[in-house]
């Protein structure tokens, strides 16, 4: 008598599955990740057409709302308490980058004084953000 014989297939591993899995881990991350930098208050900064300066390594930022309020580290200051603030810096302070992030509406009488008070407490690199607008006339 005569037996046939089966062939051996070669085992096989199905990679279908595990696309799936890494398909919808990425589906699920990028759908939950967000990527704001900003404080939980609304400024809309202002346009420029100047080139964008690269991020310093030590900067220090400070939000300065509509109605003329000081935010540090999402911290609503007095101008007293914001300067207490930035006397801790010391001389620390002379190497960081001063970041005002005011809102366009903002008084620039505020804007001023809140830079005076950095320049008065040592920043030498003062910063004004503004958002990209183009050439606009």
């Amino acid at each position: 008598m005569a037996f046939l014989r089966k062939k051996r297939e070669e085992p096989r591993i199905d990679l279908t599955p595990m696309v799936d899995v890494v398909f919808l881990l990425l589906i699920f991350f990028m759908i939950s990740t967000t990527f704001v930098d900003t404080a939980g208050i609304s400024i809309k900064l202002p346009e420029s057409s100047s080139q964008q300066v690269a991020k310093e390594p030590k900067e220090l930022k400070v939000y300065l709302s509509k109605e003329g309020e000081i935010y540090f580290k999402e911290e609503n200051l007095s101008l007293e308490e914001f300067k207490g603030r930035l006397s801790r810096f010391g001389a620390e302070a002379g190497e960081m980058t001063f970041l005002l992030l005011a809102d366009r509406e903002t008084r620039h009488g505020r804007v001023v004084s809140i830079m005076d008070v950095a320049r008065q407490f040592g920043f030498k690199k003062l910063a004004i953000a503004t958002e990209g607008g183009g050439n606009k006339p």
